[in-house]
């Protein structure tokens, strides 16, 4: 899914991979949509990086769930404005054994 958020184009998907080792069937979606903001998942593993390469940048949630890697339970929360993205907050929900 591509939209805007204010002046953000965003670009959220399951699987994407990361920085120097994205998923080969979104790469080119990445250099063709060229998104300010990549979100995606599957590995479970919380990670917020720049991509200098694409001018992007990447977040990864972590799992808010019970199944996976991770041994904590993760969500993020930031705020877009206009063209910024700002206020970045990881957000631990509890041992990923515990419910909410």
């Amino acid at each position: 899914m591509i939209f805007y958020c204010e002046e953000v184009k965003v670009f959220i998907t399951h699987i994407g991979g990361y920085p120097n080792k994205y998923n080969p069937k979104i790469k080119p979606l990445l250099i063709s949509e060229k998104p300010d903001l990549f979100i995606c998942g599957h590995s479970h593993i919380l990670k917020v990086m720049f991509d200098k390469s694409l001018n992007l940048l990447h977040m990864n949630p972590g799992a808010a769930g019970i199944s996976g890697f991770h041994q904590v339970k993760t969500a993020l929360k930031f705020e877009i404005d206009k063209k910024e993205i700002k206020n970045l907050n990881v957000i631990e929900l509890g041992p990923k054994t515990s419910s909410l």
